[in-house]
This record gives C-alpha cells, structure tokens and sequence, in this order.
C-alpha cells in the first residue's frame, strides 16, 4: 500500500465546496491523491472510471446524473470504490437514503477539515485491510495452484482406499478442479526396474524416469482429466475421466514400454460410479499384476516378441523359439502352462486384437487389416476372426454400425 496512492475524486457542482475539500487536507500525509474534480454527476462518473478511483466524494445534489444514480453507476463498475457523501442539513433524508447504498459516511456542508480527515482515515485504513486480505488470498492462490497437482495426488490416495465422506469428496473435487463424479477408468501402472530393491534406479533416475511417464500419460490422454499418483506399495495408479475412452489404452503398455525404456506392466479397471466399484477396480488391476508377476521370464519376453511382430506372416513357435533361444517344445509347454493358451492361440488373438482395433477406428477394406495383422489371404483371416469372435468382419461392423465409405 506504501507504494500505492490512493485515487481521489472531487464531485460537487460548486466550485467552492471542491476547492475547500482540495485545500483543506493534506492528502499526501493520507497516502491519497486527488485524481479529478467533477462538477456534474456524468463527468464524475466518467472520471472515475478513467483514474479507477478509490475514494469517491459527491455532492447529492448535482445536475444530469443525481447522487444516487451516481453511486449505483460507481458501484457496478467499482465495486470496492469508497463513496463518502457531502451533503446539506436539508438534504440529510436524502443522504440517509445514500447511506443505505453502502456509502462510507456523510458529510455536512460546510466541511469540516478534522471531521473530513477523520473519515478518510478510516477510509485508508479499511482500503489497507481490503488490500491486505487480497494479497494474503491472492497469495493462498498462488500456493495453491502451484501444489494442486500434489494437492490432486494426495486426495486420490485417500479417496482411493474409501477415507472421504461422500459430501467430502464433491467438496474436495470441486476445490481441486476435477469433474464431479468419480473416475470412468482406474489403471495401474507398474514399473520393474522401478520397484526393485536393488539399486537399478537413482533417485535422479527414477525422478526423470516419473516426468518422463507423466509426460507420456498427458500424450496418451489428450485432454482428458486424469490424476496420476503413486500407492503406498510404490505403483503408479491412474484415475481418468472419460466417458468415450474406446481404444484409449490400445497399445498403451506397448507405447509406454517403447519410450520410458523399462519393463512396464499396465492393467485396467472400469469404474461405475461408486466407492466400492472404485476400490473394486483397484483390486482387480492389482490382482491382474501378481498373476503377471508368476509368469516367467521366458514366457514374458516370448509374449513381447509376439506382440511386437505378430503382424509378420513368417511368425511361428520355431522361429519364436530360436529368437529366444530354447527349444520348440519347452516354449510351446511353457507358454501353455502359465497362459492357458496354446502358442497359436496367443498369436491369433493378438492379431483379433489388433484387427478388432481397426475395424473400429478405419474404413480400411477387410483385404487391408487382414494384411495388417499377419494373415495370407482374406478368407484366412475371416475364418480366424469368426472362430475368435463368432461373426465375421463384415458382420462385426454391421454389428457395431460402422459405414465404411
């Protein structure tokens, strides 16, 4: 405020009287300067609009705009302007009347100079206060909206694991800017080289390798609201809002495994608008991950290969296997025993998979996704979709109301 004047306008249609207030105070001593003098009600609102004043002093009486439509013309456009009346003894119901409009106070003609400085003391003063409490909200802000993230994350943990009341939690969403409801998607993220006890990552290893997943998360997302948060068991837990996710997290582990370079684990849980679905899908992708971590090395990397070439006519369980190394008949009895699929099954539903993605999402011809996902001839490709989904292709997007032009 020290550094700050307070703007004064002077509104009287008798030049006396606004000389008198000019000389009679010293406004510096005040922190104030006079910005204008106005001897008609239209000039007054005029200039105090121009100077944005502070502190506004009107004669009631005053010609084209009266004293009252002045101070509800001020009061629209400057709602924290103070408003000080000078007034006449005939015209003291009148100036009632203003006191009414929210004025500071009154003053009776002729000023007096102490009664006057009296009042713009305290105009000062509140003005300060009014101030003070800006900054210190301002300032509230500020903080705030710097740690809303951290601010989201901490209220997602606690939410997750049920430790709101329900008017807590829409107050909570509300002051955090989320959606009102509860998330339409949980995911859970797990990281190996992350988690692992032996030192694999650095602590500024594993700060770049959370920006980095961050970033990719927001890429993946677009604009949808989403709160990405780690559990106490060090797993990186997603809440999304989104009604229309669809293909959302089609090859989501896939892309997050190619740009984070580590070995990512990544399961989805829908949610149906309630706390126990909430903590429900959580188990469930949680659930999800320890049967991922009983499947052994061996069986993971061949499921990745697959998944990164089943595209490729030429895949087969020889090829797989001598990629990786061991023999034919240990990868197929393997893969068997802890996916409960056959190799070929596993490869076949991978390309249903893919297939199913494109049917939805292109116009491509059957001929073009058949090709897309490793089969020779489009009748190959028919008989494998309809024993996977059973429908064929076509049928499928007759099904799903999918033109294709």
């Amino acid at each position: 405020m020290n550094q700050h004047l307070l703007h004064v306008l002077i509104a009287d249609d008798e030049p006396v009287i606004r000389e008198g207030i000019r000389e009679s105070v010293d406004w510096a001593s005040l922190q104030m300067e006079v910005k204008g003098e106005a001897e008609d009600g239209e000039e007054a609102f005029e200039l105090a609009v121009k100077h944005s004043v502070d502190v506004l002093l009107a004669d009631l009486n005053m010609p084209i705009i009266d004293g009252i439509t002045l101070i509800k013309q001020v009061r629209e456009k400057l709602p924290d302007c103070k408003i000080i009346i000078i007034t006449g003894h005939d015209e003291f119901s009148y100036a009632q009347k203003a006191v009414r409009l929210n004025v500071v106070d009154y003053i009776l003609k002729p000023v007096d100079p102490n009664q006057l400085r009296e009042v713009l003391e305290r105009v000062r003063q509140e003005l300060e206060e009014t101030l003070q409490q800006k900054q210190y909200l301002d300032l509230a802000n500020q903080q705030i909206e710097r740690n809303k993230s951290l601010f989201r994350e901490q209220f997602c943990q606690e939410w997750l694991h049920g430790n709101f009341s329900e008017e807590e939690v829409r107050s909570q969403l509300s002051f955090l800017q989320l959606p009102p409801t509860f998330p339409t998607q949980i995911a859970v993220i797990q990281a190996s080289e992350y988690l692992a006890n032996k030192p694999l990552m650095s602590e500024k290893e594993k700060q770049k390798f959370e920006k980095a997943l961050n970033d990719q998360v927001k890429e993946l997302l677009g604009t949808a609201d989403h709160v990405l948060f780690r559990d106490e068991l060090g797993m990186f837990i997603l809440f999304i809002w989104n009604d229309h996710a669809g293909n959302l997290f089609e090859n989501t582990e896939q892309t997050l495994k190619e740009s984070l370079k580590t070995t990512i684990h990544f399961t989805v849980g829908e949610v149906n608008s309630s706390q126990t679905s909430l903590t429900e899908a959580y188990k469930h992708c949680m659930e999800s991950l320890e049967n991922e971590s009983i499947i052994s090395p061996i069986v993971r990397r061949a499921r990745d290969y697959i998944e990164e070439h089943f595209s490729e006519r030429s895949i087969n369980l020889d090829f797989v296997a001598n990629t990786l190394q061991v023999s034919p008949v240990y990868l197929s009895r393997t893969i068997k025993q802890e996916l409960g699929i056959s190799f070929v099954n596993l490869v076949t539903n991978m390309r249903i998979k893919r297939a199913i993605h494109l049917l939805n999402t292109t116009n491509l011809p059957i001929v073009e996704i058949a090709e897309q996902v490793g089969y020779d001839t489009q009748h190959y490709f028919s008989t494998a979709f309809k024993k996977v989904m059973g429908v064929s292709p076509n049928k499928y997007r007759k099904q799903m109301g999918i033109e294709v032009t």
